[in-house]
């Protein structure tokens, strides 16, 4: 039996290397190797959590952690891989004292002949990492609509945490939401997202950077507007020989307000109590200094937030003018004189004085030659209370043609001279 086993042994390995070389010819000219190409791999960083437990942060720099993979394997095989099957990983455990991590590459569930990246590390910057907290800072982007104003923009945090490299988190001065208000008329509520900016007001990149909440809930009150006169009275009466000029001022005259339209519509002016402006015993214009926000309407306020509501108002008192008038008979008249009497003034009477005073800008103009006057019978019997007239001379006040601006300082009468008519003057 060995003998037959043994024999022409030769010939059969020559036989069996054949066999194998006729083997892989044919499966090398049934299934050959192909190469393809995968880009856009990412490296699958793995043990980050030992930078944590460090205290530290990382960062892949220049994409360092995407590769372009080669694969070579035969056909059958090459044919039914996807990206998904590629694998690149960097341990971190093996971190160099370069910062830079070896990757491995290999394919999942087959068998290749070979893969290889683009590059062979990826390349990370490590620093120790910090958290602070930074004010939460908001604005508005637009203008609300033409008669309206924002009441108050503010989001519902003041603060936030951020967590990163130190070198990162220690350029970041503050963070911002912004919310669009244009042609807005009505309140506006939305979460926007938070940016973090440096001392220079530029925004800081926060890829790297881990905040606390990433939105922010932004509440926009809106009111309506509206421009109002501000309405003073004085009280009092100034010293004697004094008076005042009529003008009572203040600055400013006007002021915008602002409410819910509803409230507004009502609105037309703000009165100022008399208090306010007391002259009494006054010698001179009476300045006073009024916060006008003690007399808003309730759920009114001021529209300009820089205003403090503070005005001046200002009375203006000033020395009474006086002057001494001769009024001529010629420009008395007597009136409304019973039918069945006559009546006229003494024959020796040239002229009436008549003492004025007012203000200067009121007094100075009169011209005793441009003043008349009148006597009314009929009103003087009416408030005597007398029905009849009987042959007579009677006292009657002389009504003259003057202004109320100006001020009579003496009743004038004239002696009214009354006879019954004859039976021809009838």
């Amino acid at each position: 039996m060995k003998k037959r086993l043994t024999h022409n042994l030769g010939l059969k390995l020559a036989s069996l290397v054949l066999a194998f070389i006729l083997w892989f010819l044919v499966v090398t000219i049934n299934n050959p190797k192909d190469t393809t190409y995968f880009s856009n791999i990412r490296v699958n960083l793995i043990n980050t959590e030992l930078l944590d437990k460090e205290g530290k942060v990382y960062e892949v720099l220049d994409n360092t952690d995407v590769v372009r993979v080669t694969v070579e394997a035969p056909r059958s095989i090459i044919a039914q891989l996807r990206p998904s099957d590629i694998v690149a990983e960097a341990d971190v455990s093996k971190l160099t004292d370069i910062n830079t991590i070896a990757i491995s590459y290999y394919v999942q569930n087959a068998e290749t002949v070979s893969i290889e990246g683009n590059h062979d590390v990826v390349r990370l910057s490590v620093e120790d990492k910090k958290s602070k907290w930074v004010k939460l800072t908001s604005s508005v982007i637009g203008e609300v609509a033409e008669g309206y104003m924002i009441a108050n923009a503010a989001p519902d945090q003041t603060m936030i945490e951020i967590t990163g490299p130190k070198s990162v988190v220690e350029r970041v001065n503050y963070a911002k939401v912004e919310i669009d208000v244009s042609g807005a008329t009505t309140d506006l509520s939305a979460n926007v997202e938070i940016k973090l900016y440096d001392k220079e007001d530029n925004a800081v990149e926060q890829d790297n950077l881990i905040k606390n909440v990433d939105y922010a809930h932004m509440s926009v009150y809106v009111l309506a507007t509206k421009s109002v006169p501000i309405e003073l009275n004085a009280m009092g009466m100034p010293a004697e020989g004094f008076m005042e000029t009529g003008v009572v001022e203040c600055s400013p005259a006007t002021v915008e307000i602002a409410g819910i339209p509803s409230v507004l519509a009502n609105v037309n002016k703000i009165s100022i109590p008399q208090e306010e402006l007391n002259i009494t015993g006054a010698v001179d214009s009476v300045s006073s200094i009024i916060n006008i926000k003690e007399y808003l309407p309730d759920n009114v306020r001021l529209a300009d937030g820089s205003f403090n509501g503070r005005i001046v108002a200002m009375v203006y008192i000033e020395p009474k003018a006086e002057k001494t008038l001769n009024i001529a008979k010629g420009n008395i008249g007597i009136i409304n004189v019973p039918q069945e009497f006559t009546a006229g003034l003494p024959e020796d009477i040239e002229a009436y004085t008549l003492e004025v005073e007012g203000l200067t800008a009121v007094i100075d103009p009169l011209r005793q030659a441009a003043v008349s006057g009148v006597i009314d019978v009929a009103a003087w019997m009416e408030e005597q209370e007398i029905t009849e007239l009987e042959d007579g001379v009677y006292s009657m006040p002389i009504t003259f043609n003057l202004t109320e601006d100006v001020i009579i300082k003496n009743q004038v009468t004239a002696q009214i001279t009354v006879h019954r008519k004859t039976q021809e003057q009838q």
